[in-house]
C-alpha cells in the first residue's frame, strides 16, 4: 500500500516535493489557501495586462548549469524561451550620472573603473571575487541530510578551491561593502543590486550566473512558470486542493497524522510536509509545542525580508528605449508610511516580454519595501477608504515620477494595480508579509536550518523558511531534498522521471 503524504502549500517548494514524491511511488495531495499555484511566484491580470510579482531571473536557464538539469526533471526546459539581459541594473544619481552593472564581468569592470576610478581597489576586489567563483558548481544533486562519509568527502574536495573566497564574501554585507566606496554612485549601486543587509556572496554568485548566461528571464513570467510545474504534478497523479487553508496539524503521540482545514474537514496522512509560512506552521498549526532554543532564536533574532508595495502599470506605449531595470532619484521624496520615505525608486520595464501586454503596450512595475505591514493591514480592515486613497496616492506619485523622467507616460496609463503588505498576507499568509523569508545575512553565514522539528515524527518543513535567502532554486532543492530524505528512510532508491 502506498504511503500517503499531505503537503501544505502549492508554492514552488510544495509543488516540487509533490512531483518527486509522486515519481517515487507516494500518494500525495497539496492543500493551498489561494486558488492558484506558485505562492509568491505569481502574476495577475488587470484588463489586457499581466502584472508579474516575482521572477527577475531563473538560475539554471543554461543547459550547462546543474540547475537546468533539475528544472528539466519537472518541466521541458527546451520549450521555455529565456532572455539574457545585457545588464543587470542601471543606477542613476541626482546629477544625471549613471552606473550600469553589465552581466559580462569584463564590461562591468570597465564601466565601474571608468565611472569610479577612485575606487579601483574596491572594484578589482569585487570583480576578482566574481572571476574566482566562475567555475564553482553548487553540490545540488543530493540533500545534505542523506550524505554518507563518501558524499561528504567528495563535497569538501569540490568546494575546497572556493571556500576561502566564499567565506570572505559571506561574512560581508552589501551595506558594509558599499561603505568602503568613496564614489557615491558606486556606493549607491552596490546597495541597489539586491538587498542592503544581504551578504555579498549572493551578489557575487548572481553575477557569476549572469555572466555565464545561466540566469535568464523566462518569457511568460512567474505564474506561467509555476503552472508548468503544477501541470507536471497533476500529470504524475497528484491532487491539489485550492482554497483549502490548513489550520492545524494533527499530532498523536509525537507523530504527525494529518491535517485539519479551516472548514474543519480532516485529512489523515502518514507524513505531513509544510511548504507554508514557517511562523504559522510552528506557532499556530503546531501550537508552538515543537521548539528548541535554536528555532526560537530564528524568529526572535534573524532578519526577515520586509513586505512591500508593488505599483503595476499598464501603459499604452511600447517604451522600447527605456532600460528594463533602473533606479533613479525622485524630484520629490515619496512618503510610504511612518517607517519609510523614498528618495529613489526602482522601476522594472517589461519591454522584453511580449506576453505581458498587447502589442505596442508595456507593463511597468515598482516595488517599494516597507516593514510596516501592521499599518497596511489596519487600513485594509479598519479604514478601507483611507487604504484605497493611500494606494492611489502612491500610484499617482509613481506615474508622476515616470512622466517627469521620460515624458508621455501619464496620458497613456490604461491599468493601475497596487499590491500592499495586506495583499501579500491575504494571498500567501507569509509572516509579516515578507517577500522571501529570511535574509541571507553574514550572521546566518553557511549555517543550515533543519527540515524537522524536535519531538515530532513524520513531519518536515521545506521552502523559504528553512532556506535563507529565498528564491525559486532553493525552493526546488528543498522540495527535491525532502523527497530524497523520505525515500532513504523508507529504504527506497530515489528516482526521477524526466519531464522530457
Amino acid at each position: 500500500m502506498k504511503r500517503h503524504i499531505n503537503i501544505i502549500g502549492a508554492g514552488i517548494a510544495g509543488l516540487s516535493a509533490g512531483c518527486y514524491l509522486q515519481m517515487n511511488g507516494y500518494e500525495t495531495q497539496i492543500f493551498e489557501l489561494h486558488n492558484l499555484p506558485g505562492g509568491l511566484c505569481t502574476a495577475w491580470k488587470r484588463k489586457d495586462y499581466t502584472f508579474d510579482g516575482c521572477l527577475h531571473w531563473l538560475v539554471g536557464s543554461s543547459p550547462r548549469d546543474k540547475f537546468y538539469q533539475l528544472w528539466n526533471e519537472l518541466i521541458d526546459m527546451e520549450k521555455l524561451k529565456f532572455v539574457d539581459h545585457e545588464y543587470y541594473i542601471k543606477v542613476e544619481d541626482k546629477t544625471g550620472k549613471s552606473m550600469t552593472v553589465f552581466c559580462d564581468v569584463d564590461r562591468m569592470e570597465t564601466e565601474m573603473l571608468e565611472k569610479a576610478p577612485e575606487d579601483r581597489v574596491v572594484i578589482e576586489e569585487f570583480v576578482t571575487g566574481v572571476r574566482k567563483l566562475m567555475n564553482f558548481r553548487l553540490p545540488i544533486e543530493k540533500a545534505p541530510e542523506i550524505y554518507n562519509l563518501l558524499d561528504f568527502i567528495k563535497m569538501m574536495v569540490s568546494m575546497l578551491p572556493y571556500m576561502g573566497e566564499m567565506k570572505k564574501w559571506v561574512g560581508i554585507s552589501a551595506t558594509e561593502f558599499a561603505g568602503r566606496c568613496r564614489n557615491e554612485l558606486l556606493r549607491k549601486t552596490f546597495l541597489y543590486m539586491f538587498w542592503p543587509t544581504m551578504n555579498v556572496l549572493f551578489l557575487v554568485l548572481t553575477l557569476v550566473w549572469m555572466n555565464k548566461k545561466s540566469a535568464g528571464y523566462p518569457i511568460g513570467g512567474s505564474l506561467n512558470f509555476a503552472k508548468l510545474i503544477e501541470k507536471k504534478y497533476l500529470a504524475l497523479g497528484g491532487k491539489i486542493n485550492y482554497k483549502s487553508r490548513v489550520m492545524r496539524v494533527i499530532v498523536e503521540n509525537g507523530t504527525a497524522k494529518g491535517l485539519v482545514l479551516q472548514n474543519r474537514q480532516t485529512y489523515p496522512a502518514d507524513i505531513v510536509i509544510s511548504a507554508a509560512d514557517g511562523h504559522d506552521t510552528i506557532f499556530n498549526m503546531l501550537d508552538g509545542k515543537y521548539l528548541n532554543g535554536k528555532i526560537e532564536s530564528y524568529y526572535q533574532d534573524y532578519e526577515v525580508f520586509p513586505s512591500y508595495i508593488q505599483v503595476s502599470l499598464g501603459i499604452a506605449k511600447a517604451l522600447e528605449d527605456l532600460p528594463h531595470m533602473v533606479v533613479f532619484p525622485l524630484q520629490t521624496p515619496l512618503y510610504i508610511d511612518d517607517t519609510i520615505t523614498y528618495d529613489d525608486i526602482n522601476i522594472r520595464v517589461f519591454n522584453f516580454d511580449p506576453t505581458m501586454a498587447p502589442e505596442g503596450k508595456t507593463v511597468v512595475t515598482s516595488m517599494l519595501s516597507t516593514a510596516n505591514y501592521k499599518h497596511w493591514r489596519h487600513l485594509k480592515k479598519q479604514q478601507p477608504e483611507i487604504y484605497k486613497a493611500e494606494k492611489k496616492r502612491i500610484a499617482d506619485a509613481i506615474v508622476e515620477a515616470l512622466d517627469k523622467k521620460y515624458g508621455g507616460i501619464k496620458d497613456h496609463v490604461e491599468a493601475v494595480d497596487v499590491s500592499t503588505p495586506s495583499t501579500v498576507i491575504r494571498y500567501t499568509n507569509n509572516w509579516q508579509g515578507s517577500f522571501e523569508g529570511w535574509v541571507w545575512t553574514p550572521k546566518i553565514g553557511f549555517s543550515k536550518m533543519k527540515k524537522e522539528l524536535p519531538g515530532l515524527n513524520n513531519f518536515y518543513m521545506i521552502g523559504q523558511w528553512v532556506e535563507p535567502g529565498g528564491g525559486v532554486p532553493p525552493a526546488l532543492m528543498s522540495g527535491r531534498g525532502v523527497a530524497q530524505i523520505i525515500c532513504k528512510r523508507d529504504h527506497k532508491r530515489f528516482k526521477v522521471l524526466s519531464a522530457v
